[in-house]
C-alpha cells in the first residue's frame, strides 16, 4: 500500500475545516469542537463504616402473626450507598472488650467494620484469610443494639450463605436489656446458623434457642433443616414467627421447627422470650461449633443479604 504524505493529509484537513457550516440559522465559522468523553472516576474502594455515639433506639412491641395478615414495621433493603449507623452498630475485635475472648466460642476472626459493605442492593459480609491484630482471619459482625429492638411478630432475611470448613454464618437475636440476668438467662434466638456448608455435601441450617441459667448453667434446644437447593449458590428466605409462648422457624415459607417450652432462672415462663431483642448478622471463622478452617477452605468468602424485614401481625 502506497503511503500518503503528512502534508497532503494536513492540507485536506484544513480545507474541510474552512468549508464547515456554523449550525442552523447563523453565519459561517468553524464547527464547535466536541469535548472529549469523560474519564470514569476511579473506584473509591470500600466506604468506611463509623459508629455514632448517640443513636436513637426504636422499640416495637408487635402483635403475633395471625389470620389477618401482617404489616411491615422495620426493614433495611440495603439499597443505599452505605450502611446507616443509625440502624447498625459495627463490631470490632475478638470480643475481649466484653470479656469474651474469641467471642466466647474460641472463634478465630478479628471483626473489622469495613468487612461489611453494600454492593448492588446487597449487604456483603466478607471473611478473609488475612492477619489482623494477632488473628489470622477477618470478617464482620453488625447489629441493631441500641438502635432497633422488638418482640413478637415475624422477622425474615433473604440470604446467600458462604460455604467451607470452619465457616459459621448467622442471623440471630440477643436481648436489648438483660432483664433476667447475663447470658443465657435473658435468652438468645438463633434464626439461622450454618456451619461447614458444602463439606461432605452438607446443606443444613439450624434454628436454636439458648436459655436457662447464667453461663455455665445455660441450656439450649433446636432443630436442623436441609435446605431444598444449595444454600451457598442460591438465596433463601430465613424467618421466625414469635408469639408470647411459641416460636416457629421457616425456610422459604416452610415451617420446620416449633418450640413452646423454655425457661429462665430469672423469671417465670414465658421468660426470657417476652422481652425485646435486637438483630445480628455475622460470619464467624472457626470456633467450637464448626471447628477450624483447613486446607480445603477457600477465602475470601461472602455472605450476601438482600433484605431484613420485621412485621407485626394485624389485629
Amino acid at each position: 500500500m502506497r503511503a500518503v504524505s503528512f502534508s497532503l493529509i494536513l492540507g485536506l484537513t484544513l480545507t474541510l475545516a474552512a468549508c464547515g457550516g456554523g449550525g442552523g440559522g447563523g453565519g459561517g465559522g468553524n464547527p464547535p469542537i466536541s469535548d472529549p468523553p469523560p474519564v470514569p472516576d476511579p473506584d473509591p474502594g470500600p466506604v468506611s463504616n463509623v459508629n455514632i455515639s448517640n443513636p436513637t433506639l426504636v422499640r416495637e412491641d408487635n402483635n403475633p402473626i395471625g389470620a389477618n395478615g401482617m404489616t411491615l414495621v422495620w426493614s433495611d433493603e440495603f439499597d443505599a450507598a452505605q450502611l446507616d449507623p443509625e440502624l447498625w452498630f459495627f463490631e470490632s475485635g475478638d470480643g475481649s472488650q466484653y470479656g469474651l475472648n474469641g467471642w466466647g466460642n474460641n472463634e478465630l476472626q478479628w471483626y473489622e467494620p469495613d468487612s461489611a459493605q453494600l454492593s448492588g442492593g446487597l449487604l456483603v459480609i466478607t471473611a478473609r484469610n488475612e492477619s489482623s491484630n494477632g488473628r489470622d482471619y477477618t470478617s464482620a459482625r453488625i447489629n441493631t443494639r441500641d438502635r432497633f429492638a422488638f418482640r413478637y411478630g415475624r422477622i425474615e432475611a433473604r440470604i446467600r450463605l458462604p460455604g467451607g470448613q470452619g465457616l459459621w454464618p448467622a442471623f440471630w437475636l440477643l436481648p436489648q436489656d438483660d432483664a433476667y440476668g447475663t447470658w443465657a438467662a435473658s435468652g438468645e434466638i438463633d434464626i439461622m446458623e450454618a456451619v461447614n456448608l458444602g463439606v461432605n455435601g452438607s446443606n443444613d441450617v439450624h434454628g436454636t434457642l439458648h436459655y436457662g441459667g447464667e453461663w455455665p448453667n445455660n441450656t439450649f434446644s433446636g432443630a436442623a433443616y436441609t435446605v431444598a437447593s444449595s444454600a451457598t449458590d442460591d438465596f433463601h428466605d430465613y424467618a421466625i414467627e414469635w408469639d408470647a409462648g411459641q416460636i416457629r422457624w421457616y425456610v422459604d415459607g416452610v415451617m420446620y421447627a416449633m418450640q413452646n417450652s423454655w425457661s429462665s432462672s430469672g423469671g417465670p415462663f414465658p421468660a426470657p422470650f417476652d422481652q425485646q431483642f435486637y438483630i445480628l448478622l455475622n460470619v464467624a471463622v472457626g470456633g467450637n461449633f464448626p471447628g477450624a478452617p483447613d486446607a480445603s477452605t477457600e477465602f475470601p468468602v461472602t455472605m450476601e443479604v438482600d433484605y431484613v424485614r420485621v412485621y407485626s401481625g394485624n389485629p
